[in-house]
Formats: structure tokens, C-alpha cells, sequence
């Protein structure tokens, strides 16, 4: 199995196991971080995107080089929310538990720009 097979697979299914347990859990975010959510649709909906992203990291485990092109936007997805994170973190407005899940998005994220660069395009052969 090829690096970028390995981390897309290992990517999804660490995503699954963390994502999917949230859409049950909209209750408890709001008692463990007050106020409780005054809009459930930006919960669900940011757990559905993120969900969908698992999905095409199982996708592109399949067939790294004939997806190659969608790795840019696996990586822009691993960034849109590490990086905010430790901003937010900095400016003292995110927890440390938060910060660590966001910094686990930025090491995916340095993954998949290593599988990109190793993964050739169709046609090529590989790096």
C-alpha cells in the first residue's frame, strides 16, 4: 500500500470515529460548553461537511493518483480548520482540548501535502 493510500484510509476512518458520535451529542456540547447551541444547523451541518470529507478520503485511498487533484482540497480542508483553531487558541478563545484536536488536522494536513507531492499524476510515474 502506497503512503497516500495509507494516510487517506487512516485519515477517514480517525475521522469517522470522531465525527460520527457528534450528531448525537448536541446536548452535551452545550452543557459542557455553555451557552447550549442557539443554532443546531451550523452543528450539524459543520459535522455533515466534515463527514462527506471522510467519504472522499476513503475515495482518494482507493486511487491516489487518478484523484491527485482532489488532494488540494483535502489539504485546504485540514487547514480551514487547524489554522483557525490555533488562532483562536492564541487569542485565548478556544480550549486546549480543541487546540489539540486542531493540531491533529494540521499534522493530516502536512500528510497530505507529503502524499501529493509523492502521489504522480495519471499518465506519470511516480515520485
Amino acid at each position: 500500500m502506497t503512503f497516500a493510500r495509507r494516510v487517506y484510509f487512516i485519515a477517514a476512518i480517525y475521522g469517522l470515529l470522531i465525527l460520527l458520535p457528534q450528531f448525537f451529542m448536541e446536548q452535551r456540547v452545550g452543557q459542557d460548553h455553555p451557552p447550549p447551541l442557539t443554532h443546531p444547523e451550523f452543528f450539524y451541518g459543520f459535522i455533515g461537511t466534515a463527514v462527506a470529507f471522510q467519504v472522499v478520503f476513503l475515495i482518494l485511498a482507493r486511487d491516489p493518483s487518478r484523484y491527485r487533484p482532489m488532494m488540494i482540497a483535502t489539504i485546504l480542508e485540514k487547514a480551514g480548520f487547524g489554522i483557525p483553531t490555533v488562532a483562536l487558541f492564541l487569542q485565548q478563545r478556544a480550549s486546549l482540548t480543541t487546540l489539540f484536536f486542531g493540531g491533529i488536522d494540521l499534522v493530516f494536513g502536512a500528510f497530505f501535502i507529503s502524499a501529493y507531492v509523492r502521489t504522480a499524476a495519471p499518465g506519470l510515474s511516480s515520485r
